[in-house]
């Protein structure tokens, strides 16, 4: 701080040093620097870079092409007979099953149903009877003790509202009386093994047509080159080259390639998806642009509460002008089909932006080698000089930082200069600090 009296020095004033730092300009100034190490670095990183852009961008990821989104319908036809022909089961069941009783409903969007095990009560009526002692809260009572059946009171789990009084629901249990379909379900477990495990060799025609609308390509699962022959003959086998693309598959071989028993499946039910996959390179001829099949099961196998897949529905019918119904507790398995994909195709605009983009991450390489020559090597403060220069009415040249003692370098050209190691860079002369140890 000058003295009173002193005036303080002539510098320049705040707007003058803004304008300066406002018209102010950088170029980048080429320094040849011949260090084998930095060499090296720069090499490999760039090497790096090209391998990525070429190996993962155009290779792998194909950032070459143009890609559209698939869209796509799946329609489903099963095929198949079974006969329980079993002694520990309901009579009622030893029947012939066909996919007309067993594919509940005909037809659902994007997959189907197929039922393998089974509760049927026949021949229910509209009157009253005993509830059933599993269908929720406190059912149980006697003929003098009836608290726990108020009369009009619905029980949400159960089958029909409370008549106030007690019933047999068989020779040992009895429980509140109900009016609405009766008798109720006899059984809350399914019979083990399931009634239908035959359902296994039922065979399923998976029919899937894609389009996409970007490229106006539409092709089907089921091919045009086809032998209608071997259509009818041919099973779906993922091991084999000709047979992994057949659109019939066996119930039982779904099942296996997503590692599940179809004997277990069948007694409580469950959920298989079926995923078609479509990748298709439009580059090249529309026969190698074909379905992928893999199987998967989507409910929780081992799951404790609420196992397996099933419902209820109803028959009705009248008789003697008395309205009648068939209550069928369902057990099966639900096939959910889920068809994804993408296709690409060459375009001039995708490549031509990831060229750029890799031609601008050759950048890094010169970023990283700067980083390592002004900041880890050595010599640091001899190339901090060589790399900044202050150039004031295009001819003043005083670098920003301090001059190093050493042997001058090769001069090239105003904007360009060459540095050769030397290996006295660092001695300075006479007594004082060593500069860039």
């Amino acid at each position: 701080r000058p003295e009173k009296g002193e005036k303080m020095a002539d510098g320049p004033g705040i707007c003058q040093r803004i304008v300066q730092v406002v018209f102010e300009y950088d170029t980048p100034r080429i320094v040849h620097i011949k260090n084998k190490k930095v060499g090296l670095i720069n090499r490999v990183i760039q090497l790096g870079i090209i391998g990525y852009v070429i190996g993962w961008v155009f290779v792998y990821k194909k950032g070459y092409q143009d890609f559209g989104d698939i869209v796509s319908s799946v329609s489903t036809k099963l095929k198949g007979v079974a006969y329980p022909n079993r002694s520990d089961i309901d009579p009622a069941l030893n029947r012939v099953w066909d996919i007309a009783g067993l594919v509940v409903p005909p037809q659902q969007r994007d997959g189907f149903f197929i039922m393998t095990n089974m509760i049927i009560t026949p021949d229910q009526s509209q009157g009253t009877c005993a509830e059933a002692p599993w269908a929720g809260g406190n059912l149980t009572c006697t003929d003098t003790d009836t608290s726990n059946c108020p009369a009009g009171q619905i029980e949400l789990t159960g089958n029909g509202m409370f008549t106030g009084k007690c019933a047999s629901f068989d020779n040992e249990t009895q429980t509140c009386e109900i009016q609405g379909w009766c008798p109720v379900e006899q059984q809350d477990n399914p019979p083990s093994p399931g009634v239908l495990e035959d359902a296994k060799e039922f065979t399923v025609l998976l029919k899937n047509t894609i389009s996409f609308p970007l490229f106006n390509f539409t092709k089907r699962n089921i091919l045009d080159e086809y032998d209608p022959d071997y259509l009818k003959n041919c099973r779906f086998n993922n091991s084999d080259p000709v047979d992994k693309y057949c659109p019939i598959i066996k119930l039982d071989t779904m099942v296996k390639e997503a590692n599940q028993n179809f004997t277990k499946l069948a007694e409580q039910g469950g959920i298989i998806g079926i995923s078609i996959t479509w990748d298709c390179n439009l580059d090249y001829s529309s026969s190698h642009c074909l379905p992928k099949y893999s199987f998967s099961r989507l409910d929780k196998a081992d799951s404790k509460v609420s196992p397996g897949y099933n419902f209820r529905y109803a028959r009705y019918y009248k008789q003697n002008n008395i309205d009648y119904r068939t209550l069928i507790k369902a057990y099966g398995i639900r096939f959910d089909v889920v068809v994804s994909g993408r296709a690409g195709k060459f375009n001039i605009i995708p490549t031509t932006m990831n060229i750029g983009s890799g031609l601008a991450l050759l950048g890094v390489a010169t970023i990283l080698c700067d980083i390592v020559v002004l900041y880890v090597l050595k010599k640091k403060y001899f190339y901090q000089e060589k790399k900044y220069m202050m150039v004031d009415d295009d001819d003043d040249l005083r670098p920003l930082t301090f001059q190093l003692f050493a042997k001058p370098a090769k001069k090239m050209s105003g904007k360009y200069e060459e540095l050769e190691e030397d290996p006295t860079i660092n001695q300075h002369r006479g007594a004082g600090p060593k500069y860039g140890s």
